[in-house]
């Protein structure tokens, strides 16, 4: 039974996130999306904890379902034509912020911790906070632990505790950052570095990108969202093949690198991620590798010091040319329904517009995965106008140009010309 997860979000209490963001209306966005399993996100802030608590029960199998009555939650409740019935199911995970010294070097790494039972996460919280960690400041909270430490506290209150570091390759806040990470899984983790079964690749590098890296062969390579609004959800997330999801059903799929139960990863392009390439956002300067070496990693126009992107971080540690798929989990590239109605329509994505047209298309279609991975051209056509479908196989088929995001800035995805655009206007008009 094909199972598709999200499993890293926000809530509204984290910095620079929608207010919407309540579990109800995850759970509504989620049937939208089509995604069957969510991270609760931010389990660590007490107001969030608090809500979870009031708001999911316990499917006694270490996932997590909204009470009844709490908010209609099932498929079919959902204003969308899905015959699907499965209720929405949540997983117990957070994102933590260690930034701590290690090596002479100030270390900034985010890490996805991910617990069974609500007593697992009372008895973390506990801890951190005797630790004197402030877990009010933020539903991201910013500890002064090494990651190292947070992985054996986790293992200590449950060994089955998942541990993903986040967004592996961004400059500033992962594992391999070129501003504060290592060059390794061992030399972040130490000795619970065998407890590390798999990495988010995160939205500016792709599972190829990845493949270039040997190391990265003993886990796997997840992909999430990291959504701070209802919309993104989904943007990335992970396809597993699971004949009764739950807690151990996940671990064990990691574990064991069960290519069987880990059917594909649904990925950014990640030319469009906000760290692909180098750059100096200020002075509006952005390079390739070979030109940011040219410069000496300086902006040619201020002279500072630029920010070194994801590509070019990945090149520097791999051992390898270039990433084939051999034994590795595949993956499918998406561009988000609402930005392909943008482009197609030529306006801003969260126009009345483009929003009015989604509920549309997802309502006859199913959900938003189910528009844009599984149904033929010919089913869409009955759904959607030409140019829509248009643009939604050609990001099937990767026929799209994306200038590349740097330095905190995302890529920018065109699917039509301006002519070619004109040219579906016209045809609508005959």
């Amino acid at each position: 039974m094909r199972q598709i997860a999200d499993l890293h979000i926000h809530s509204k209490y984290s910095r620079a996130c929608s207010k919407d963001l309540t579990l109800p209306k995850i759970a509504e966005w989620c049937g939208y999306k089509g995604i069957d399993l969510v991270a609760t996100g931010d389990f660590t802030h007490p107001a969030w904890f608090s809500h979870i608590k009031e708001q999911l029960e316990p499917l006694g199998n270490g996932l997590f379902t909204l009470k009844k009555g709490n908010s209609s939650i099932r498929r079919s409740d959902l204003q969308i034509a899905s015959s699907d019935e499965r209720d929405i199911r949540f997983i117990l995970g957070t994102e933590i912020s260690c930034i701590y010294k290690q090596g002479d070097k100030c270390r900034r790494i985010h890490v996805n911790i991910f617990f069974p039972e609500i007593k697992d996460v009372e008895a973390f919280n506990s801890t951190l906070e005797k630790m004197g960690c402030n877990l009010k400041s933020d539903g991201r909270p910013i500890i002064g632990l090494s990651a190292k430490d947070l992985a054996r506290i986790s293992l200590e209150i449950n060994p089955k505790a998942i541990i993903i570091p986040a967004h592996a390759w961004t400059p500033w806040f992962s594992i391999f950052g070129s501003k504060s990470g290592f060059d390794s899984i061992e030399e972040c983790f130490g000795e619970y570095a065998k407890n590390i079964f798999a990495i988010e690749t995160g939205l500016s590098s792709d599972p190829p990108m990845n493949w270039r890296l040997s190391a990265l062969d003993k886990v796997v390579l997840v992909s999430n969202s990291d959504a701070h609004s209802l919309a993104n959800l989904g943007r990335e997330a992970n396809v597993f093949d699971w004949e009764s999801p739950s807690y151990d059903e996940f671990y064990n799929t990691l574990k064991n690198q069960d290519k069987k139960k880990f059917l594909s990863t649904i990925e950014f392009f990640p030319e469009e991620g906000k760290y692909h390439l180098d750059g100096h956002a200020s002075c509006k300067v952005v390079m390739d590798p070979s030109e940011t070496k040219k410069n000496k990693g300086l902006c040619p126009v201020c002279k500072k010091t630029m920010t070194i992107g994801v590509l070019n971080r990945v090149a520097e540690i791999a051992d390898r040319d270039k990433g084939e798929l051999d034994n590795h989990i595949p993956y499918k590239s998406i561009v988000p329904l609402q930005e392909i109605i943008a482009e197609a329509f030529d306006v801003g994505k969260g126009s009345k517009r483009v929003q009015a047209e989604y509920f549309n298309i997802i309502k006859k279609g199913g959900s938003e995965f189910k528009v844009l991975l599984d149904l033929s051209r010919e089913e869409l056509i009955k759904i959607a106008e030409p140019i829509i479908v248009e643009g939604i196989m050609r990001v099937r088929e990767g026929k799209l140009f994306i200038e590349p995001g740097y330095d905190g800035i995302f890529g920018t995805v065109k699917i039509f010309s301006p002519k070619e655009r004109k040219g579906f206007e016209q045809e609508k008009l005959i």
